[in-house]
């Protein structure tokens, strides 16, 4: 896909490490302008290194705070005349708490980080892809979108209620030439997911004996399929949740 995105503008958060670094870095390299948002900046710094090009501009916010995602446009309009793309990739994992070990302190903090964050991106972005009648969402969900088990009760249903969001604002805004989809990522191996692979790794290695695939997959698996949602190949694929998990939902 190289220069598939050439003179395309493109928002990623949580893009600091793991997919969201991922998607930054092949975005770049496929000729996109990129604006990487997250509050980790060392992170940021880190991919900034990495990517080594004028064409990455780097933001340092908290994505669950409206300022961030007014910030984020206001970096988007000094770089570029267009927003094509937004990649609402932040997220936060909860522990598998279940409801008696989940305060409503943690219910609000996974909800901010997960699902607000995502609507105030999307509110923040709609106004300027529909005066241009063209924009796409890649909005990032999870298995534990589709079943539960993937996380405890607030991650999934952050997660659930991402999904409906998605359908709702393809069907609301798709014939004025906005685009909507989840990507679904089961076990991917990132820094997120670094508890599962501390000590012997038990975690992980169950969660690769319990995969069809039989192995977690890379941050770089669903770049790549980031970018094919996002592309012009892609353009009939509407308010859809796309699964990449080894097979984890066909058992």
């Amino acid at each position: 896909m190289t220069d598939a995105f050439q003179n395309q503008t493109v928002v990623v958060t949580g893009a600091a490490s793991g997919i969201g670094a991922a998607q930054a870095e092949k975005f770049i390299a496929a000729g996109a302008t990129v604006v990487a948002v997250d509050n980790n900046a060392d992170g940021l710094q880190q991919l900034a290194e990495k990517c080594n090009s004028a064409s990455l501009h780097t933001l340092v916010g908290d994505v669950s705070n409206q300022a961030t995602s007014t910030q984020t446009l206001t970096r988007v309009n000094k770089v570029s005349d267009h927003l094509d793309i937004v990649c609402n990739t932040a997220g936060v994992l909860d522990a598998y708490k279940p409801a008696m070990d989940t305060s409503f302190a943690d219910w609000q903090h996974i909800l901010n980080v997960d699902l607000n964050s995502q609507f105030l991106m999307v509110k923040a972005a709609l106004p300027q892809m529909l005066a241009q009648h063209h924009g796409v969402f890649v909005n990032m969900a999870s298995i534990a979108g589709l079943v539960a088990g993937g996380g405890g009760i607030a991650y999934t249903a952050a997660k659930h209620a991402i999904i409906g969001m998605t359908k709702q604002l393809d069907i609301d805004y798709a014939d004025q030439g906005i685009r909507a989809n989840c990507l679904a990522p089961g076990a991917i191996n990132t820094p997120m997911n670094a508890a599962d692979f501390a000590g012997d790794g038990h975690m992980a290695k169950w969660v690769a004996s319990e995969t069809p695939a039989k192995r977690w997959a890379t941050a770089e698996e669903v770049a790549d399929l980031t970018l094919f949602v996002a592309s012009s190949k892609a353009d009939y694929i509407h308010g859809v949740t796309i699964p990449i998990d080894g097979g984890w939902l066909a058992k």
